[in-house]
């Protein structure tokens, strides 16, 4: 996916600090662009070291700074009583606190220059069950209940990867209202994409002429951030795949409860009037699913990969 990004960023006439920890990759991608427009940095995103040293770089060799695009990701399956505490951590390391690290290396860089673009990368789900998995990928995930999805939905195999990309929505939106002022903006995207990272669960892709899973239908939403025409939008979350982009609500009340109405005497709960006001929910056997969970978006992949909103869920 970081990739596609800079190679549709230079197509667009950006120069890139192009980063990451594996030194022959990005070399390969900033050597095929040539060192006009793009230089490669090694770059591990949990060391502020090296987040200074890449801003550094793009300074010196382009002269200032106008966008990031924070795009490291790792991925470990585990529920939530199997999974090490270092895995835990790790996963939040790169995807959340990388992401933090980098938002707080750019943002004198970007005020110093007038305003400029942060687009993180989040996520929000990949599959939601073993159909259009490979065969490998439904008997190693799908069958214990470990499949691909992120934080608006709640994956049982992903509580460190759902925590890390709901906490990078959350600094996205953060930054976004502390920095307007300054003339940043902040949004991040939920992308879906067949990457080497999820490589194992969505398999080959298809014979057809035209990937939908292909990142480089994430890339356009991505540049179009970053650039000028998009000034106006600030504090986002969209969903993004193939041909299908959405713009998220944020959260909505579902509903209110006043403990007057339930009992309390004088209008403050009481364990009795909770009881009363929340009853009606447990009630329906057997219990629900997850209700802090956006499930609408599910019917946003029938267009990319077939799939339709589960039963009984909200379509988008």
């Amino acid at each position: 996916m970081g990739k596609s990004h800079v190679r549709h960023f230079v197509a667009e006439g950006a120069r890139v600090v192009l980063g990451d920890v594996l030194d022959d990759k990005g070399a390969a991608v900033a050597d095929g662009l040539g060192g006009q427009c793009c230089r490669y940095v090694h770059h591990d995103v949990t060391s502020e070291q090296q987040w200074a040293a890449a801003v550094t770089a793009a300074v010196d060799t382009f002269g200032r700074l106008d966008v990031l695009v924070n795009n490291a990701g790792v991925l470990k399956f585990a529920r939530i009583a199997d999974m090490p505490p270092a895995d835990f951590r790790h996963i939040l390391d790169v995807n959340a606190v990388g992401c933090w690290l980098g938002m707080k290396a750019v943002i004198g860089p970007l005020t110093a220059a007038g305003g400029g673009s942060i687009i993180n990368i989040s996520s929000i789900e990949g599959f939601a069950g073993a159909s259009g998995l490979s065969a490998y990928s439904a008997s190693k995930f799908a069958v214990r209940g470990m499949t691909k999805v992120a934080f608006l939905l709640g994956s049982p195999g992903q509580p460190n990867y759902a925590a890390a990309k709901a906490g990078i929505a959350a600094l996205t939106v953060t930054t976004a209202r502390s920095c307007a002022r300054y003339g940043v903006t902040a949004n991040a995207i939920c992308p879906r994409a067949r990457t080497a990272m999820t490589a194992d669960l969505m398999g080959p892709p298809p014979d057809a002429a035209v990937d939908p899973l292909d990142p480089r239908h994430v890339a356009p939403l991505v540049v179009h951030l970053a650039s000028p025409a998009a000034a106006g939008i600030n504090g986002e979350v969209f969903v993004v795949h193939g041909g299908i982009a959405a713009v998220m609500e944020p959260p909505k009340i579902r509903a209110t409860f006043l403990a007057a109405d339930h009992g309390s005497a004088d209008g403050m709960w009481t364990l009795e009037s909770v009881r009363r006001a929340l009853g009606p929910m447990s009630a329906a056997a057997p219990p629900r699913p997850a209700g802090f969970a956006c499930e609408g978006t599910l019917a946003l992949a029938a267009g990319t990969i077939g799939f339709a909103a589960p039963e009984g869920g909200a379509a988008g």
